[in-house]
């Protein structure tokens, strides 16, 4: 694969100028989606602190080794996405492949757990409905994983984008370096939720 760079001293990313544009943008879309995680946040703690949970405790509901595998394939996936951003800067296009088809492979098994989790819960009588405290998880938990889901569609589109013209140009490569921010952008609030959901919902 070839790539029509401009000036060595940028990254590919940074060579189109409405991709850079395309960068700054999406910077100022990462704040909105922070103040939409806020709030979400804030609801669940709020339903936490004083909603119903309906008689099912999150500390006898929550299965903390399949949310160690969630929490690994999703760190590990933000690893891989930043190894392909570095092997696209360095036109390694056969790692760059590798790396984003991992990332989207451990992607995928974080959206299959989550679901898994959800299936597992309803099956135990746990759904929207039984009390404000699980409605609040849902949807916390639910947004981030569809935010997910569509990391993953977007993700692909560009890798067939990719294979379609034969080559890395600065415009395609700006795609990808948003993609990435997204993707990076995702795990922090999965950190939270680890912490804030799992880990103190175990506690009490």
């Amino acid at each position: 694969m070839s790539s029509h760079q401009v000036d060595v001293n940028k990254p590919l990313e940074y060579q189109d100028h409405q991709g850079h544009l395309n960068i700054i943008g999406f910077w100022i879309f990462l704040g909105a989606e922070v103040a939409l995680f806020a709030t979400l946040f804030a609801t669940y703690f709020v339903m936490k602190a004083g909603g119903s949970d309906a008689g099912f405790h999150p500390a006898d509901m929550f299965e903390l080794p399949l949310v160690f595998k969630m929490t690994f394939l999703l760190l590990t996936s933000s690893f891989t996405c930043g190894l392909a951003l570095h092997a696209m800067r360095q036109s390694k296009w056969t790692q760059f492949m590798v790396y984003q088809i991992l990332t989207l492979l451990m992607g995928m098994g974080f959206v299959y757990y989550e679901v898994y989790e959800f299936v597992h819960y309803v099956s135990e009588g746990v759904n929207l409905g039984v009390g404000s405290y699980w409605s609040a998880f849902f949807v916390l938990l639910g947004t981030h994983g569809a935010h997910v889901s569509v990391g993953i569609i977007w993700i692909i589109g560009l890798l067939i984008q990719f294979k379609r013209m034969g080559s890395m140009t600065p415009k395609l490569a700006s795609k990808f370096f948003v993609s990435s921010l997204y993707w990076h952008f995702l795990d922090v609030i999965w950190i939270f939720i680890y912490t804030g959901v799992y880990l103190f919902g175990i506690m009490q």
